[in-house]
């Protein structure tokens, strides 16, 4: 069964599962920067669901009601499925990590071995939005980076979230 959600139940859905209020507050900070994002490309010639992009910007981190790691993306996918949510939201929700992660990385952190790059219009909105919101707090690419490099992620990693800003943007500039 596929259950298309609204705003609201995606919010209580957040809620019912144990999210904690500032994972809450983030996912809904994040949601704001994507739909912007996706309104602008819309406004640019571009195909964009914009509910999609709401509603996967606002579960996003559905996986972090049960882990805060790398995993949280994985174990939110498989909630999300488990529970009928719609595919193409489950699979925003999995591939929102940074810019994406290889099978092989997925198989070096520990996580079920499967492609995790945002591939859709959507899920690149996203991951780029994601990127730009730490906590509550709109961030630009650069202190994002500048965040990655202090915390030592490797250069590839770094250029990859490069890259995806430079798409998504490229999408409404």
């Amino acid at each position: 069964m596929i259950i298309l959600i609204t705003r609201d139940e995606a919010i209580q859905l957040l809620e019912e599962n144990g999210c904690a209020p500032n994972v809450i507050e983030h996912c809904k900070e994040v949601a704001s920067l994507a739909v912007e994002m996706a309104n602008k490309a819309i406004a640019a010639g571009h195909k964009v669901n914009l509910e999609m992009v709401e509603i996967g910007a606002l579960l996003h981190d559905f996986g972090r009601c049960k882990t805060h790691k790398i995993d949280h993306a994985a174990e939110g996918y498989r909630l999300a499925k488990n529970i009928g949510i719609d595919s193409e939201i489950s699979e925003i929700i999995k591939r929102h990590i940074g810019a994406g992660i290889s099978k092989e990385e997925a198989r070096k952190l520990g996580l079920p071995e499967d492609d995790y790059f945002p591939r859709s219009l959507e899920e690149k909105i996203v991951a780029h939005a994601d990127n730009l919101v730490k906590g509550t707090r709109r961030i630009t690419t650069t202190e994002r980076i500048a965040l990655m490099r202090k915390q030592e992620v490797p250069e590839i990693v770094i250029q990859r979230v490069n890259k995806l800003a430079e798409e998504v943007e490229r999408l409404f500039s």
